[in-house]
């Protein structure tokens, strides 16, 4: 095991180009991926990868739930709010000046617009009179009170599954103006996209499907598109009743039309799932189907289409919850205190909740996690087998705007805040997610999804390395070599161990972090420690538990008046470790969790700015009395989350 020290600021210079990668500047080989895409070359290309930053959930003015609160900022706003332009933000004067804007200090790599397939003809056409069924009844409402229609769009589209009268009989004119939207969708992933030499930033074809079930409960999916080649129209949660249908007809409308098409999906807000109905069967259509078996071919279908898991966004960290044979302190981060979207009126308005939708240990992904070894025994294929990511879900189309230091909300299941905080309190900023990869491509950045090399931070941005092998030496992260010695002695992040070799022994761990190196004049918060999460079945059934790897709590705080860090950390840990527990006749899966130092959330940085001092009421001024409510949690640690390492017995 290696620590820094924090005085030698050399060392985080020198080891940066380690970390990230020790390969050569540019192309010397043909990439290991398929080029489905005519671009040039990236100049800057290296073939033992680097982390690229971004956000691969964002809505803008044509989700129907955005545009209920106003959100006008269109697919072409966010690109460029990606990229480090200024954009307006709700609410907006009478002549639609926006009162206030945002800027990013660290532009993304890489975003991904996924306005909600649900609706999108349906708002089109209620917004614009002139449009056939836009003068009906219906739209005439909408257009005077958006926020109140918007339910009962919603409960009809989302809920019922079926169309209102001004989309025909077949519901083809909405289709057709959902099509006009999806037009102009590509349209500003393409106008975004560098296919320069210089790729500069890499913008992703895509959108939301948004199924829920019973009392609103959520099996959301993001659907991402390798390339500019993607199907007429998105399939929607009206057309496609199940996840496993949604997997069926991207399959067959787009891998199988011949066109060069590649599409994956991936699962957000498991925490709202209610009894963990997102890890259960892909068929489900109502929660009553819960109790289907998993096939083999269900299996299979599920581990090719979804690689990857939303872990943390806006509405919540769903990684894990105490309680049960869960022990785990960390669990204790940004959690919802409800079960499905049917909490969050009552929570934010009243403050009680109906003891049914209290949070639930099934919707955390590493219960996921957890489950997908027992099917993978029972079915001989594992289709919980998920890399982690984490993103916005800001339904104001700002990209990357995670800073605890300047929260704007995002607007999505929160209620649209006009004075005082500018969110509920249970809500965040949101995370990133980070692709190790050659280039700043489509087609790098999606096979990096594709293989789970990946991981999710909860909005700052440490750099993190994964490897697992049986042969580390312990002098791995000592070596100038680094990365070079991971990738030959096994295997990254998201990816399963190689066969154990003849003799036995337990496997080695290699694990790296780097602090936040900053930007914008701000210098990123020390780090205080690396845990290696594992996972395992055995004969008694699935178990957990948490390994402090490097670093450790050496006192840092933060003060809650001032919101000003103290106390040591390091900018560096770098351990390589080996499970003292293996069992070679059980399956396991490791992941490694980064801790930063103490500091201030968002909510107590606004608090602090406004001068509120809870022990005296006059300080507390409109829309900051959450601040002071017994839920409130003033400090946080800010933390990421790599993919996991799979074993699985011979």
């Amino acid at each position: 095991m290696m620590r820094s020290d924090t005085r030698l600021t050399f060392g985080l210079i020198a080891w940066t180009a380690v970390l990230l990668s020790a390969g050569p500047p540019a192309r010397a080989v043909e990439p290991p991926y398929p080029v489905t895409e005519k671009r040039e070359r990236c100049a800057d290309y290296d073939h033992l990868r680097r982390p690229f930053f971004g956000d691969t959930h964002v809505h803008t003015t044509y989700s129907f739930d955005a545009n209920a609160q106003d959100t006008r900022n269109t697919p072409r706003d966010a690109y460029r709010f990606a990229k480090g332009e200024k954009v307006g933000l709700q609410p907006y004067d009478r002549d639609g000046k926006a009162l206030r804007s945002a800027k990013l200090r660290r532009p993304l790599d890489f975003a991904a617009v996924t306005d909600h397939a649900e609706l999108l003809g349906e708002i089109r056409i209620c917004r614009n009179p002139e449009l056939a069924g836009g003068d009906s009844d219906l739209c005439w409402g909408y257009r005077l009170q958006p926020s109140s229609f918007f339910t009962i769009l919603a409960i009809r589209n989302l809920m019922v599954r079926k169309r209102f009268q001004v989309c025909g009989e077949q519901g083809e004119l909405c289709l057709e103006q959902a099509g006009v939207v999806w037009q102009d969708i590509q349209a500003a992933a393409e106008e975004a996209y560098d296919r320069s030499a210089a790729c500069s930033f890499t913008s992703f074809v895509g959108y939301e499907w948004t199924a829920s079930v019973g009392n609103g409960i959520n099996l959301h999916r993001n659907v991402l598109f390798r390339n500019d080649k993607v199907p007429a129209l998105p399939a929607s949660w009206v057309e496609t009743p199940s996840a496993f249908d949604l997997w069926e007809q991207l399959q067959r409308d787009c891998v199988d039309a011949g066109s060069g098409c590649d599409a994956l999906t991936i699962p957000h807000n498991s925490n709202l799932s209610g009894p963990g109905l997102m890890f259960e069967t892909a068929r489900l259509v109502t929660p009553g189907d819960a109790a289907k078996p998993v096939d083999a071919e269900e299996a299979r279908l599920r581990q090719r289409w979804e690689p990857l898991v939303e872990i943390m966004q806006h509405k919540g960290d769903s990684e894990c919850l105490l309680g049960g044979d869960t022990s785990d302190e960390e669990c204790d981060f940004e959690k919802l205190p409800y079960n499905s979207f049917a909490g969050v009126a009552r929570a934010a308005e009243s403050g009680l909740l109906d003891p049914s939708l209290a949070a639930d240990r099934r919707g955390m992904v590493r219960e996921g996690l957890k489950k997908g070894l027992v099917l993978e025994q029972q079915l001989g294929s594992n289709p919980l087998k998920y890399g982690i990511i984490a993103s916005t879900d800001t339904h104001l189309g700002t990209p990357g705007l995670v800073e605890e230091t300047d929260a704007k909300g995002h607007g999505g299941a929160g209620s649209r805040k006009v004075a005082g905080l500018p969110d509920d309190i249970e809500f965040g900023p949101g995370g990133l997610a980070v692709l190790w990869a050659e280039e700043n491509s489509r087609d790098a950045l999606f096979a990096a999804m594709q293989r789970r090399e990946a991981y999710g931070t909860s909005g700052t941005r440490p750099v993190l390395r994964f490897f697992g092998g049986w042969d580390y030496s312990e002098s791995l992260c000592g070596s100038v070599d680094f990365v070079k010695r991971g990738y030959a002695g096994g295997v990254p992040m998201g990816s399963d161990l190689t066969s154990r070799p003849d003799g036995g022994g337990a496997p080695r761990f290699a694990v790296w972090a780097l602090q936040d190196p900053g930007g914008g004049g701000k210098i990123g918060s020390l780090l205080e420690r690396v845990q290696i999460v594992k996972g395992w079945l055995d004969d008694d059934g699935v178990h957990e538990k948490v390994y402090e790897v490097a670093g450790g709590k050496k006192g840092a705080s933060v003060d809650p008046a001032t919101c000003q860090p103290r106390g040591p950390g390091d900018t560096q840990l770098c351990s390589v470790w080996r499970d003292p527990d293996f069992d070679a006749g059980e399956r396991a899966f490791y992941y490694a969790r980064v801790l930063e130092n103490p500091t201030c959330r968002w909510s107590q940085k606004l608090c602090v700015d406004a001068g509120v001092r809870c022990k005296d009421p006059s300080t507390i001024g409109p829309g900051y009395e959450a601040c002071c409510s017994e839920s409130h949690v003033p400090i946080q640690q800010e933390r990421a989350w790599s993919s996991p390492i799979w074993y699985t017995p011979r």
